[in-house]
């Protein structure tokens, strides 16, 4: 169960002004309108408990349902151990000491630069992509996955733990894309290898496409459905090349067009309906209004 989820906007270190000011100048919201869906008009009938405490954005459900097992939830200040509970959207719901609101859902895509971390929070008190776009939203939203601090590229925030439990989770095969620079030219042999898959410490992996770049011999795009940590790097060192850099262009179907690295926007309505039909979710009606 990650830690991260649990820590809210007041759990978070302050970061030194002048450091914030610059991270500001390198991270910034490209033109776009925020798209919401009013949670509590949403979720207007009972609800499994569950499923509440992944639409305010503290976990997953069966993250949801740890924690409810273990006696760290309350609903109306009396604990609830029960799985199966459920709970109207007024009720007073606390995860682990943490009071949770059923804000509204709120989607952002991010184009990553370097020397950014992609973690809520940070104990070595770096700036971190969240301190950025939390404030200027106003949101508590979480990054979908991670990408390491040198590799540039798309990641998704959001409140919607569902969607997010989804996108990251193997099963559901997301597809996500990388260009990739290497030191020097990969061979035939080499691209070979990675169409036809190789084993790796942690077990075998097989790309679903690879497609060097008809004007650069030193670039390659390839694209994978698992999301396991420094992926695309330990492929390229098992060929025995080295990578020069890493980007992220394509993640379940959005692309970074226009939109430089560094900044962000909101989603779309039909791309937030077409990633969670991806992952055999519900759309939202984004019609309906807040009381």
């Amino acid at each position: 169960m990650t830690d991260r989820r649990k820590k809210g906007r007041n759990t978070r270190k302050k970061k030194r002004p002048d450091d914030r000011s610059n991270l500001k100048n390198r991270t910034r919201q490209s033109k776009s309108r925020e798209v919401s869906v009013p949670q509590k008009e949403y979720l207007r009938d009972e609800i499994r408990l569950n499923k509440f405490i992944a639409h305010a954005g503290f976990c997953s459900r069966r993250e949801a349902d740890e924690y409810i097992s273990s006696g760290k939830i309350t609903v109306n200040g009396k604990v609830v151990t029960e799985l199966g509970t459920k709970v109207k959207a007024a009720d007073r719901v606390v995860a682990d000491g943490q009071q949770l609101s059923l804000e509204p859902f709120a989607y952002i895509l991010l184009n990553k630069g370097r020397d950014t971390i992609s973690t809520t929070d940070d104990e070595k008190d770096r700036n971190t992509v969240m301190d950025v776009v939390e404030e200027a939203t106003g949101r508590r939203v979480y990054p979908v996955g991670r990408l390491d601090r040198n590799t540039m590229g798309l990641l998704v925030l959001t409140n919607d733990g569902d969607l997010a439990h989804r996108l990251m989770h193997p099963s559901f095969k997301v597809k996500k894309t990388y260009e990739v620079t290497t030191n020097r030219p990969l061979t035939q042999e080499e691209l070979e290898q990675f169409r036809q898959g190789m084993t790796l410490e942690d077990g075998p992996v097989k790309t679903v496409k690879v497609k060097p770049d008809a004007f650069d011999p030193f670039t390659v795009q390839i694209t994978v459905h698992e999301g396991r940590n420094h992926l695309i790097r330990r492929m390229v060192s098992h060929v025995g090349a080295d990578v020069a850099k890493l980007k992220r262009v394509l993640y379940a179907g959005l692309n970074d067009k226009d939109l430089r690295v560094g900044r962000w926007r909101y989603l779309k309505q039909r791309e937030i309906n077409s990633l969670r039909k991806l992952v055999k979710l519900d759309t939202l009606d984004f019609n309906k209004e807040e009381e």
